[in-house]
């Protein structure tokens, strides 16, 4: 995978940046000492619940498949999830998806055209909309725990019989501990609260909804989930412990490049003009 840098929040300045094993949410702020502007940095939900135990069926997988062949089996996973991500965005938006739509794949830099299992993911969105006709409040929303010290984008809510629902999309066929945590870490941000109080609701159920589902005729799978913030933050503490020393990196550029002044020369370290020399 390349390193990206995606804004995802443009009325806050909110940036997201990916590497091979890490992701950093960044917004510009004020330095509290100098005043001067600087960017703060709080990693993702998604690096976070990462850091949940594996549990033995992991371990037994990694040793069948040894460690190449399974960092080269998750990288296409993730390549699949990013560009199911992104078509499942112009679904929710109403948009028609067509079967050669491209979209981008992370790790070449490229547009691709949709696989057909990445394109049969797609199909199970629709169906699950056609059974559940859920009314979308918010999709791609840029979330920022400030007091706790992360962020993420949460895929969609939408509201069903009078109840506010949060959702996960997944591409696997199973639902993992980290997939709980990421909803529940959602859950407790301002801009899902003030979802709910804009919309006078006082109830939120969090679900994972994984789409490309082999297991029916459907293609989809919607499996609720309980609230477990908790155990995200003992995860959090995890993720501090094991990532200690990591920042993002950062270097001083120029903000403008050019040729420099014919009239002027560098002798021994000192500027002076050509009449000079």
């Amino acid at each position: 995978m390349q390193k990206q840098i995606r804004r995802v929040d443009e009325q806050h300045g909110i940036v997201q940046i990916t590497t091979v094993d890490e992701r950093w949410y960044a917004r510009p702020t004020t330095d509290r000492v100098t005043g001067l502007p600087i960017y703060e940095y709080v990693p993702s939900v998604t690096w976070i619940a990462q850091h949940y135990p594996k549990g033995i069926a992991f371990w037994k997988w990694l040793a069948e498949k040894g460690w190449d062949e399974a960092e080269a089996i998750k990288q296409a996973a993730g390549d699949k999830g990013s560009k199911v991500h992104a078509a499942v965005s112009n679904l929710l938006r109403h948009q028609p998806l067509a079967m050669d739509a491209e979209y981008l794949n992370p790790s070449t830099g490229s547009l691709e055209a949709l696989t057909l299992e990445e394109y049969e993911c797609c199909m199970g969105l629709m169906n699950w909309l056609t059974d559940t006709r859920p009314e979308i409040i918010a999709q791609d929303l840029p979330v920022w725990n400030e007091q706790e010290g992360y962020a993420g984008t949460l895929d969609f809510l939408f509201v069903k019989d009078g109840t506010l629902y949060l959702p996960d999309l997944k591409t696997g066929q199973s639902v993992w501990p980290s997939h709980e945590l990421q909803v529940s870490a959602y859950l407790h941000t301002p801009q899902v609260q003030d979802v709910l109080a804009r919309l006078k609701l006082t109830h939120i159920k969090l679900a994972i909804l994984q789409v490309g589902y082999k297991r029916n005729k459907k293609g989809f799978k919607w499996t609720p989930v309980d609230d477990q913030f908790d155990l995200f933050l003992s995860v959090k503490k995890i993720w501090k412990k094991e990532t200690v020393g990591q920042t993002p990196l950062q270097r001083d550029y120029p903000l403008l490049l050019q040729w420099p002044d014919p009239a002027l020369a560098v002798v021994n370290g000192t500027l002076v003009t050509q009449e000079a020399t």
